[in-house]
């Protein structure tokens, strides 16, 4: 059995407790863990990012130079992603980064994070006593 302490409303140690076993006697599933905190820094991106492309771009409507004849390379138009106020070949465009982690997968991420935490002594529990008064 797991134990943890138990301290009052002061701070002051108030005995030990046992933890259920169910929440936190089992073993850590790394994978498991894993793909939580990869869904979780998924979920905190916003997906506003953008930039333009070759079509976005203000200008570039006619040819610069004609095809043949000058000696330069064929151009089609100044927007071009090789050119300097060009295009981006393959923006960033907004989307939806959102992830989801099936239920089961997610009950086992949390107790593994419980159970990590309870054999590493990291869980404490609180006592609070409440009095009610009647007037």
């Amino acid at each position: 059995m797991v134990k943890a302490k138990v301290y009052d409303i002061n701070g002051n140690p108030d005995g030990e407790i046992e933890l259920s076993e169910i929440a936190f006697g089992i073993t850590p599933n790394k994978d498991i863990l894993w793909q939580y905190v990869k869904v979780y820094l998924a979920n905190q991106r916003v997906g506003t990012h953008c930039a333009k492309t070759r079509g976005e771009v203000a200008g570039g409507g006619r040819k610069p130079w004609r095809q043949k004849g000058t000696g330069r390379a064929r151009q089609g138009t100044i927007r071009s992603p090789i050119w300097r106020k060009g295009g981006v070949a393959f923006p960033p465009k907004p989307r939806n980064h959102r992830l989801r982690l099936p239920k089961k997968m997610r009950r086992i991420a949390l107790a593994s994070i419980l159970s990590d935490r309870a054999n590493q002594g990291k869980v404490y529990i609180s006592r609070v006593s409440i009095s009610i008064s009647q007037k």
